[in-house]
C-alpha cells in the first residue's frame, strides 16, 4: 500500500519544496490540483522526479464552483472544460485518475436534475478519458448526493466504463455511514482512497488519523477483502506545533495503520 498526501496541505513556499518535504517524511506520492497554466506541467514534474514521488491523481479545482448539475447550461459547459482540463493534467503528469464530485443537490437542483443532468455531462466526456486511458473516479462528499453505497453502484454500473470508477473517502462517510460497509459494496469500481480523521460523537474531522473513532482494522480488512492495494492519501492538515509536525504526524499515522494492519 503506497502512502500519499494532497498537495496543498504540504508546508513549503515553492513546488520543489513541497515536494521534497513530502519525500523526505515518508509519502510515496502526491495528489494534485488541476493545473491551468502549461508551464506549470513541466515544472511539477521535473520536482516530482527529484523528489522520487509519484502523481497518482488530479483533483478537479472546479466542480464545487462550476457543477455539472446547475441549472445554467452555460455552467455546465464552463464544469466541462475544467474537467477537460483536470484530464490534460492527469496526462501530462502521468496520473491515472481525476477526482470528480459530479453534482450538488441544493433547495434549487432537485435530487433527480442532479443525477440526470451529471450523467449526461459525464457520458458526453467520458470518451476523452478512455482515450488517454484515464480514470474518472467519483467521490463521496457533502454535497446531500449518492447517499448510500447501493446508489452509488448503481451510479457507476450505469455507464459500464472501466474508466468511470469510485473515489472512497473514509472519513467524509462516517456522518451518514461505515467505510467498511461501503468499501465492501463497491468492491472492484474502487480506483482511489482518501483518509482523514472522524470523531462520530462530536460529528467533526479531526486533526490526526487515530485521534478519531474510525475503525481502522475494519476499515482496512474490508480494503483486503475487496483487493485494494493500489494508495491511501491523506487529506487532513494534521496535528503539531508547526505544519512541517503535522505532516510528519500523519506520515507516522499512516505507517501505523499501514503496518498494524497491512503488515507492511
Amino acid at each position: 500500500m503506497r502512502k500519499g498526501i494532497y498537495f496543498s496541505f504540504l508546508p513549503g513556499e515553492s513546488v520543489e519544496e513541497k515536494f521534497a518535504v513530502a519525500a523526505e517524511l515518508g509519502f510515496d506520492c502526491v495528489e494534485l490540483p488541476t493545473l491551468s497554466e502549461a508551464g506549470d506541467f513541466k515544472r511539477y514534474r521535473k520536482a516530482a522526479k527529484r523528489a522520487g514521488l509519484s502523481i497518482p491523481s488530479v483533483m478537479n479545482s472546479r466542480h464545487w464552483e462550476l457543477p455539472l448539475s446547475d441549472p445554467d447550461p452555460e455552467v455546465r459547459k464552463a464544469s466541462c472544460k475544467a474537467l477537460l482540463q483536470s484530464l490534460k493534467t492527469a496526462v501530462e503528469l502521468g496520473a491515472d485518475t481525476v477526482l470528480l464530485v459530479p453534482a450538488l443537490v441544493k433547495p434549487e437542483v432537485t435530487y433527480e436534475e442532479a443525477w440526470e443532468r451529471s450523467c449526461l455531462a459525464i457520458e458526453l466526456l467520458l470518451p476523452a478519458f478512455e482515450s488517454e486511458k484515464v480514470c474518472l473516479a467519483i467521490e463521496n462528499v457533502g454535497n446531500k448526493f449518492l447517499l448510500s453505497p447501493i446508489e452509488m453502484c448503481s451510479y457507476i454500473d450505469g455507464f459500464a466504463s472501466p474508466y468511470l470508477k469510485a473515489y472512497f473517502d473514509v472519513g467524509n462517510i462516517c456522518r451518514y455511514g461505515y467505510p467498511q460497509h461501503w468499501i465492501r459494496s463497491l468492491g472492484p469500481r474502487l480506483q482511489k482512497v482518501h483518509i482523514k480523521g472522524f470523531d462520530s460523537q462530536a460529528q467533526k474531522f479531526t486533526d490526526d488519523l487515530l485521534g478519531g473513532d474510525i475503525h481502522w482494522p475494519e476499515v482496512c480488512k474490508a480494503l483486503q477483502e475487496v483487493a485494494y492495494n493500489d494508495v491511501l492519501i491523506a487529506e487532513l492538515r494534521g496535528k503539531g506545533d508547526s505544519p512541517r509536525q503535522q505532516i510528519q504526524n500523519i506520515s507516522a499515522d499512516m505507517d501505523q495503520i499501514i503496518r498494524d494492519n497491512f503488515g507492511h
